[in-house]
């Protein structure tokens, strides 16, 4: 969906949201993270393995939320984070993730101490 001027900002933040639910785009972006040149196509089909026309989807996708940007040179298109502070928000999320997952990591050894239950038989 194109922003439009009367959007509240709540929605555009949930469209940008809805535009990197997808596992195939965070790994596009993940792969455009780790350099700062440009992308070709060519490069993302081989590092994500997917079908040509999958990862086209996807990136037309990020694109039309404005989260990446292309130029074509010749036959070639490449591709480039348009804002640096996607990267950000990526390291952000990993973050995030990273703590999670270390609190429930805890969670469970903390169950894993816990005495054994006693059943009815």
């Amino acid at each position: 969906m194109p922003l439009t001027s009367d959007q509240p900002l709540y929605e555009i933040k949930a469209n940008l949201f809805k535009a990197l639910a997808h596992p195939a785009r965070i790994r596009i972006l993940e792969i455009l993270c780790a350099t700062t040149d440009p992308t070709p196509v060519s490069e993302m089909l081989t590092e994500t393995g997917m079908e040509a026309t999958l990862l086209s989807q996807h990136l037309a996708v990020l694109k039309r939320h404005r989260v990446v940007s292309a130029e074509r040179v010749g036959n070639a298109v490449f591709y480039r984070l348009a804002h640096p502070k996607i990267a950000e928000l990526l390291l952000i999320a990993r973050a995030f993730l990273a703590d999670t997952l270390s609190a429930a990591g805890r969670q469970l050894e903390a169950m894993r101490d816990l005495p054994p239950l006693q059943g009815k038989q």
